[in-house]
């Protein structure tokens, strides 16, 4: 009878604060653009409007998601958050936009050149990032597994910055990529719509990028669904279910898991642990080199900074859904995308994150492990 009491005051702090957060969020939510009358008039005048931004929405949280795989996988199996994963994004980014620029790619007509193009350029950034990741874990983390918490952290943190600058200089390169110009490494880059030339060349859909263009209904309410938002969302659930049936299919998969239940159980049964935690950046980072390849075709830019909005993103959308749980970082994913489309459609963009986070804290508050639950080591 003690302990439901104290669960029930517990939870009636919980519903308080809750309270009062909704109250903050709606005292300032006209100025952060929360105009529930003219939102609701807007999707009534343009119903069509809101389809548009539920596929902006899902395309964009499929990159988000994949770049939460890898937060979620290293976490469940150490439980260190690496905040240099959204870095090891924006290299994959820029490998796959320098590796297309080195092969032609992105001066050629030919459609045959341009998809073995894409998929080098794919197999490239994956494996640049997959090694990149490795590294990272191999000089800057694992020795100090054994460390209070901090220190790893810190170490991330100045990874990340060592990255950032990496890209810094790497984005200043015109001899490497001629679209970098000559403004310096600090200027957003263009990403060439290499899927829309694609289209266009090989004459599919009519030379049309809208796969909506030849259905009168959906011409009729102005849906656009281009070739590279259905590419997105398919290579994204693709890799998702493909990562789901590696983990729990596999070997390696089995003593990745085994590793996350109890490290030091699975060292007595024989399980290399290095071997598995270095598997698990491997994979991780080829992830991040996928998803690299992907926002630039999706978004047309690259930048040396992208990296970190993303892993913020990504790592919040890990936290949203569970983090060390693979469904639950696509789920996630999938809601950071859908809240930021349509914040930036019917609220006001520079309130974006803000409204995000505000989500966040609401379904923590109920649900702190996350909506599908939270999967971490279980110390002996």
């Amino acid at each position: 009878m003690e302990i439901t009491k104290k669960q029930f005051k517990f939870n009636w702090r919980r519903l308080l604060f809750s309270a009062l957060v909704l109250y903050v969020v709606f005292l300032i939510g006209p100025i952060a653009g929360l105009d529930v009358p003219a939102i609701v008039a807007n999707i009534q005048s343009n119903p069509s409007q809101l389809i548009q931004f539920l596929i902006i929405g899902i395309s964009n949280g499929a990159i988000i998601a994949i770049i939460a795989l890898g937060y979620t996988m290293v976490y469940g199996i150490i439980e260190l958050i690496n905040f240099a994963h959204g870095d090891v994004y924006m290299i994959g980014v820029f490998t796959s936009l320098t590796t297309l620029s080195l092969t032609g790619t992105l001066t050629s007509q030919d459609p045959v050149r341009i998809v073995l193009g894409l998929i080098f350029a794919l197999v490239v950034s994956v494996v640049v990032c997959a090694v990149l990741n490795a590294s990272i874990e191999r000089l800057a983390y694992r020795r100090l597994r054994n460390a209070p918490r901090l220190a790893p952290l810190i170490s991330a943190i100045g990874m990340s910055f060592i990255i950032e600058n990496i890209g810094l200089i790497w984005a200043g390169q015109s001899w490497l990529v001629p679209l970098f110009g000559t403004t310096g490494g600090a200027s957003q880059k263009s990403f060439p719509d290499m899927l829309g030339i694609l289209v266009k060349l090989s004459g599919f859909n009519g030379g049309d990028v809208n796969l909506f263009a030849s259905t009168p209904l959906f011409t009729q309410w102005r849906l656009t669904l281009n070739v590279k938002d259905l590419l997105v969302i398919v290579l994204a659930v693709s890799l998702m279910i493909g990562l789901y049936l590696f983990v729990q299919r596999t070997k390696l998969g089995k003593a990745m898991r085994a590793t996350a239940q109890n490290r030091d159980a699975a060292k007595m049964l024989g399980i290399d642990i290095d071997w598995v935690i270095t598997a698990t950046f491997l994979i991780g980072g080829g992830l991040a080199g996928a998803a690299g390849l992907m926002a630039g075709l999706y978004n047309n830019t690259a930048w040396w900074f992208m990296g970190f909005r993303a892993g913020l993103q990504s790592f919040t959308a890990a936290v949203l859904g569970g983090i060390g749980n693979i469904q639950g970082a696509m789920l996630g994913g999938f809601l950071i995308g859908l809240l930021a489309s349509f914040s930036d459609g019917y609220l006001n963009a520079r309130w974006t994150n803000a409204w995000v986070f505000t989500v966040l804290v609401l379904i923590l508050l109920f649900r702190p492990t996350g909506l599908l639950g939270e999967n971490t080591t279980q110390k002996a």
